[in-house]
């Protein structure tokens, strides 16, 4: 596919997610949805933390620096799993103060 970070993989995605309810469990199809409603929202809206994720391998120059792609690989995971600790934060907030 030759670009850095190409839309139509979304493995990323899934992988983060089932790390989010993973996490979770055990929680009824409710607190799944719920689960999956923040980590989207966090995936889609990128505030700060995630933004920053998301643009930490951005700028690598693919002709020039040999270990361009897999600075690319880890930043499409990456910017994920932080999207998938920010849901998991919330979770975790609103259970603690259930």
């Amino acid at each position: 596919m030759r670009v850095p970070d190409p839309s139509c993989v979304v493995w990323d995605e899934i992988a983060a997610f089932w790390l989010v309810l993973w996490l979770v469990t055990p929680v009824g199809l409710g607190g799944q949805l719920a689960a999956f409603a923040l980590f989207r929202f966090f995936d889609a809206a990128k505030p700060d933390p995630v933004r920053w994720a998301d643009q930490l391998f951005h700028d690598v120059d693919l002709a020039a620096d040999p270990a361009a792609w897999r600075k690319a690989g880890f930043g499409i995971m990456f910017d994920d799993v932080v999207a998938a600790a920010c849901a998991l934060l919330v979770i975790a907030g609103w259970r603690f103060f259930q």
